[in-house]
């Protein structure tokens, strides 16, 4: 069972939308914590604020539990926000505590003369490592519309890349965790390929 998470994330829809198409029969939408039992990958989509979108998944008591699963293997997705959530902390409006399943932070792109924030359209993805997610993708173009962007502590647990006046961590993997600041549901063939990756995974 392919569980994805509802938190009150704008982008819901079009995910669910983009895993019917791809034929994914057994999807649970979960709210609460005991609805995560039972399933065997995992998936958290996201826009909006980190802080509001921590302080909800709190609210629903689903910290706990998204852990447990990704502590015993259960492979994890992050989309856009989800992905930011693995992180420490984000100093977006603030000091907010992610979920610390990866080591470094989430902070605000700088200014730069001929970048604007947020960083919104399509930009080239550039692999820098073998993952799982990746097979069969060798680059291409995807969707993102971020202000905020993940700065790992450790290099290799980047497996994308995208330029937009600095590189800009656009996926990342370590073990069973996985995350994409971008949009798949949204990136046409590229991001259906990955989300048809993520889910041929094995625990």
């Amino acid at each position: 069972m392919l569980a994805v998470i509802d938190y009150g994330a704008g982008n819901l829809r079009s995910v669910l939308h983009a895993l019917t198409y791809l034929g994914v029969e057994s999807i649970r939408v979960i709210r609460s914590p005991h609805e995560l039992r039972g399933a065997d990958r995992i998936i958290l989509p996201g826009v909006g604020a980190f802080g509001a979108g921590m302080q909800k998944l709190r609210e629903q008591n689903l910290i706990p539990a998204i852990k447990d699963a990704v502590y015993v293997g259960i492979p994890y997705l992050g989309i856009c926000l989800g992905m930011q959530f693995l992180f420490e902390y984000s100093d977006e409006m603030g000091h907010h505590e992610g979920l610390g399943l990866l080591p470094g932070c989430v902070t605000r792109f700088p200014d730069m003369p001929g970048y604007k924030v947020p960083h919104m359209g399509w930009n080239e993805i550039k692999p820098t490592r073998y993952s799982p997610l990746l097979q069969g993708i060798d680059g291409g173009y995807a969707y993102f519309v971020h202000s905020y962007y993940c700065v790992p502590l450790q290099q290799s647990d980047i497996i994308l890349q995208v330029d937009y006046g600095i590189q800009v961590t656009a996926a990342v993997q370590r073990d069973n965790i996985y995350g994409v600041q971008f949009h798949p549901e949204k990136s046409q063939r590229t991001g259906l390929k990955i989300l048809s990756n993520f889910l041929e995974i094995e625990r």
